[in-house]
């Protein structure tokens, strides 16, 4: 088997980004802090947080920032979105700066445009989550908005029953979730489904034999794991498939050596990154998935991933063990 190209990888991403007029820049550009996020977790990963100059991604994550609402774009003058809010929020905890935050200005998320619009306040009637002043609801947006507020200790903002309700409504007959009631039940969406059910204390909804038989299936004969029947395997769902199947305890019916094979086959050995699936083009969404789904599984010399928080273990119990 293959070795994970570790030095490859810290490499990769640390020059990814400083080349502003490729392509993969260039179509990252709306979501640059997304992919700061994947980068600089990949890296943190990998023992190599310290390959990054701090003050200067910290000073960058905060030029993105809205004071008048509360919330991060996914760029310098891009409007705010809990999508990157929590992207912003997920860096600094890396580097153990949330110091930097109005932390109650974050949480509240206010648009002064929209009475009661903030990470709170995005919270509709039934419990679900807008991501931003347009309205679209997405379970996606309750596990943002759930694991924001929980990594700054503002949960009681919001109303925790009704948020889980609303999940719980997206359940589907096969045990997974969807993106809404009755929306198809996919790998990401379970992720964020089961991930906001486990920061608040609710995964005795979750039927977890049944659940974890519709993710244990989503594995292929290569090895790799797909986000819904008949799709290919792509290695982003080595990440969204394990971690469910951490957090309710069935990890153990997936094959991990034949996974771990399909990671390592889609590295780019000599330049660095890793990508989809084999022979593809790399970048910086799928080398962070892959390390993670590594991490999940254990790899030697990668540190161990908080499967619903999407951080560095050591980060999360810094965090909530900090005294």
């Amino acid at each position: 088997m293959a070795e994970l190209a570790a030095d490859q990888h810290v490499r990769y991403i640390v020059t990814v980004e400083k080349k502003k007029d490729s392509f993969e820049s260039l179509v990252m550009e709306h979501i640059r802090l997304n992919g700061a996020y994947w980068g600089l977790t990949t890296l943190d990963l990998l023992h190599k947080l310290h390959a990054v100059d701090a003050a200067e991604v910290v000073d960058w994550i905060m030029s993105c920032y809205h004071p008048e609402s509360g919330g991060f774009g996914g760029n310098v003058g891009h409007d705010p979105h809990v999508l990157y809010t929590l992207s912003a929020v997920q860096v600094l905890c890396l580097f153990d700066r949330l110091d930097v935050l109005d932390i109650d200005k974050v949480a509240d998320f206010s648009f002064p445009y929209l009475a009661m619009s903030d990470v709170a306040g995005l919270q509709n009637e039934d419990g679900s989550f807008s991501g931003d002043v347009w309205g679209e609801v997405d379970t996606r947006f309750s596990y943002i908005a759930l694991c924001t507020l929980s990594l700054l200790h503002r949960l009681h903002k919001i109303n925790m029953q009704k948020a889980v309700d609303f999940v719980v409504s997206c359940k589907n007959l096969d045990g997974g979730f969807g993106a809404m009631p009755g929306g198809e039940s996919h790998a990401g969406q379970i992720f964020c489904c089961v991930g906001a059910l486990a920061i608040t204390g609710s995964l005795h909804h979750i039927d977890r034999d049944l659940l974890g038989w519709w993710l244990c299936e989503r594995q292929c004969k290569d090895g790799g794991l797909n986000g819904r029947p008949e799709k290919l395997a792509d290695v982003c769902y080595s990440w969204w498939v394990l971690s469910s199947l951490i957090m309710i305890d069935r990890v153990h019916w997936i094959d991990k050596e034949k996974l771990t094979k399909f990671i390592l086959n889609c590295q780019d050995k000599e330049t660095g990154g890793i990508s989809d699936r084999p022979d593809n083009a790399v970048d910086i969404y799928h080398t962070y998935f892959g390390v993670a789904g590594l991490s999940l599984m254990e790899y030697p010399g990668v540190k161990p991933m908080d499967p619903a928080y999407a951080l560095p273990l050591d980060v999360v119990n810094r965090i909530f063990l900090r005294k």
